[in-house]
């Protein structure tokens, strides 16, 4: 929890029975989506239903009036306290769809009903019926001016003044129906993404003072030991401390094989144990939690509004006024009290306010199926406009795992192999990446043979030695070699240099005082890095370059190899940064793609940042965009989304336009009854709406893929 309360003032403004309308102003630091403070407020005993408007700072809540009261409520509101960790649940989603889903059944009944009523009981049965749709308007009208709720509730109180209840009843009815399934496409929009998010466990078995106890989740603390036994949600990250398990990290790294566990491994919360029996140290436990963690991404993700999000609302907004007027003139031109409530039917509100939000968050949900995490609408807006890709070389353009490549023997006594197998002999005890990649390369050789050796000694950014058959042996750089240890590598320049000038990096061997000979190795090149900067063209991109503190040599062989328009070697951190802001003030709009703690400058100054899937914490928390498998062609897959996206928002922007601007001048024409109108109208919206949650054009993921999460 955050210390105090949540708000830092709170008054009623209006009260009728069962419902009552706050201002309030939030302290600074608490959360201030609509989201959030709907359902904290929703938990409260006797609410019913809650609507915010963060916009005006105001609150609208209905309630049980013999469960609470107008005034108990603002006492409960005053002391109410923010939460520490963004909640998922959608409970008061539950009590919004059932308040709406209720006046939907109040509204169906009294348009049954109307037409078997005696005539002096028809206007106070619809007036009532129309009751909350009044009150929310007036809300509007007093806090926001004239609103589509506005112009909904005069349509209405028109066919009612003409006493033409059929059509007041069946247009609140309609609106009602709308209302409802609006908000139900726009909630469903919501929970795709939550659903992405592994559930939270209750219970959990701890170590403490020697024995096992069953305690909550929320109880654990940093330190607990916990016992995660088959079949059991992971809640913490940690280090194994025994036991042997296998575990299903699918949810973490998209990994769709079994990890084995035991002492020393790593274990990630939200990944699921499926045989076996651990125990584990908590060294993060709740809102720290690589789960929690995503789900605060998705969170942020479902409040933040994009700048295509806003000018859509602010649009819809500066439309209200031309539908009014409209209908203004309307009247004044043919004094048709019904061609006026026809007009007012029809607006583009809701059309052009909800659809967007929820084409991108249909978006978001495509990409966590697909292998990505997108953290909010306008990661993909700035995306979709990217025209320039920066990468930097390593990890992401390459695997970041060194392959031997060339081993070249200058003693014809020795193999290739043999060069291999006697320096991985010596290299085996040592975890420089170097070794790593020799003793992959021996371990490949068959028949394999080990050298027995001495005791191997390391020499700290230089290499190793020993003694094999009584020579001595050094593995290391050419400054070890021939400074260190005085071996002439002169007699093989040639060989050296033309190794060097492809990029690679040399393992020089000396054995008995004499270069034996060198490995050559260089950081594999992914096999589909060429074809994701093809597709990234096709897709947009004016201009693809490559950052690396590598050195020039091998930044250029690797640029001329992927097709790069340009790149830049041998460079600081801070360089990295100072060339996007370069790029950036020659107008472009640059998507930088980095895996490292060296990466964050640059991928916070970029317009959108991606981090590669085996990226550091820091490169990963900086991004917008997470790469939650390891495949480059995500980033290709990332852009297509993108701009899928957008088309599918301008496609449904040009819908809205037409088909309501159809039925404007139709009704303004004469040419629609105010039901007509009203049924058209809804209907349209309700389609568009759905074409934006089915990501109508948007591209499908393979469907063996499973989401794959990650801290």
């Amino acid at each position: 929890m955050m210390d105090g309360s949540w708000f830092s003032f709170v008054e009623p403004a209006h009260a009728t029975r069962g419902r009552v309308r706050y201002r309030y102003r939030c302290r600074p630091g608490a959360p201030r989506d609509a989201g959030r403070i709907e359902h904290a407020v929703a938990a409260l005993a006797g609410v019913e239903a809650v609507r915010a408007n963060t916009r005006a700072c105001t609150l609208v809540v209905n309630f049980d009036p013999q469960r609470t009261t107008a005034s108990a409520l603002g006492a409960e509101l005053a002391a109410l306290a923010p939460p520490a960790v963004p909640a998922v649940t959608g409970k008061p989603h539950g009590f919004a769809d059932g308040h709406r889903l209720g006046a939907v059944a109040l509204a169906a009944s009294t348009l049954v009903a109307s037409r078997h009523l005696e005539e002096p009981l028809q206007a106070p049965v619809a007036l009532a019926t129309a009751i909350p749709l009044m009150g929310e308007a007036l809300d509007d009208l007093i806090d926001k001016g004239i609103t589509s709720h506005v112009l909904e509730a005069l349509a209405v109180a028109i066919s009612i003044g003409r006493r033409d209840f059929l059509a007041a009843n069946t247009t609140s009815f309609l609106l009602a129906l709308g209302e409802y399934m609006e908000h139900s496409i726009e909630r469903r929009s919501d929970e795709m993404l939550k659903h992405l998010l592994q559930p939270a466990t209750g219970e959990v078995w701890v170590e403490r003072d020697g024995q096992e106890q069953q305690i909550e989740a929320d109880e654990l603390q940093m330190g607990d030991v916990v016992i995660a036994a088959a079949g059991t949600v992971i809640p913490i990250d940690g280090t194994v401390l025994g036991g042997e398990a296998l575990v299903n990290e699918a949810t973490m790294t998209g990994e769709s094989v079994p990890v084995a566990k035991s002492r020393g491994a790593r274990a990630l919360s939200g990944t699921v144990v499926e045989e076996g029996r651990i125990r584990i140290y908590a060294e993060r436990v709740g809102h720290n939690a690589a789960a929690a963690r995503i789900a605060d991404f998705v969170e942020q993700s479902l409040g933040a509004k994009s700048r295509t999000q806003l000018e859509a609302a602010r649009l819809a907004d500066r439309l209200v006024p031309m539908v009014f007027a409209l209908a203004t003139a309307t009247w004044l031109a043919s004094g048709d009290w019904r061609r006026v409530s026809a007009t007012l039917q029809a607006d583009y509100s809701c059309a052009l306010k909800l659809s967007t939000p929820v084409a991108f968050k249909a978006a978001m949900y495509r990409a966590g199926k697909g292998g990505m995490l997108i953290k909010g609408a306008s990661a993909l807006e700035q995306l979709a406009e990217a025209d320039t890709f920066v990468f930097d070389k390593t990890g992401t353009l390459t695997s970041g795992a060194l392959q031997v490549t060339d081993s070249i023997a200058f003693d014809a006594s020795y193999s290739s192999e043999d060069l291999v197998l006697l320096a991985a002999s010596v290299e085996e005890h040592y975890f420089h990446p170097l070794a790593l990649a020799v003793v992959e390369a021996a371990r490949r050789i068959e028949p394999h043979h080990h050298f027995d050796h001495k005791a191997v000694e390391f020499i700290v950014a230089h290499g190793v030695a020993s003694v094999i058959d009584g020579k001595r042996i050094v593995v290391g750089s050419r400054h070890f070699v021939e400074d260190d240890e005085g071996i002439d590598t002169a007699p093989h320049h040639e060989v050296i240099e033309e190794l060097r000038r492809a990029g690679k990096t040399l393992l020089y061997i000396g054995f008995g005082g004499e270069l034996l000979g060198v490995l050559a190795l260089r950081d594999a090149v992914r096999a589909n890095s060429a074809a994701t900067v093809h597709r990234l063209r096709r897709l947009g991109a004016k201009r693809i370059v490559m950052l690396t503190g590598d050195h020039r040599e091998r930044a250029a062989a690797l640029a001329s190899e992927l097709g790069l328009d340009a790149f830049h070697a041998e460079l600081l951190p801070h360089e990295k940064a100072g060339i996007l802001q370069a790029l950036a003030a020659d107008g472009a709009r640059i998507a930088f793609i980095g895996d490292g703690v060296n990466d964050a400058p640059a991928l916070t100054g970029a317009h959108v940042g991606i981090a590669m899937h085996h990226g550091a914490d820091l490169a990963r928390l900086a991004s917008d965009i997470v790469l939650l498998e390891d495949d480059i062609a995500h980033i290709a897959d990332a852009k297509a989304l993108a701009n899928a996206t957008r088309r599918l928002i301008d496609s449904n922007f040009k819908l809205t336009a037409g088909i309501n601007t159809t039925i404007l001048a139709a009704a303004a024409l004469g040419l629609l009854s105010p039901v007509s109108a009203s049924m058209l109208h809804n209907g349209s919206t309700i389609g568009i709406l759905l074409r934006a949650l089915a990501g109508a054009g948007l591209p499908r993921p393979a469907p063996e893929r499973t989401l794959s999460l990650s801290s």
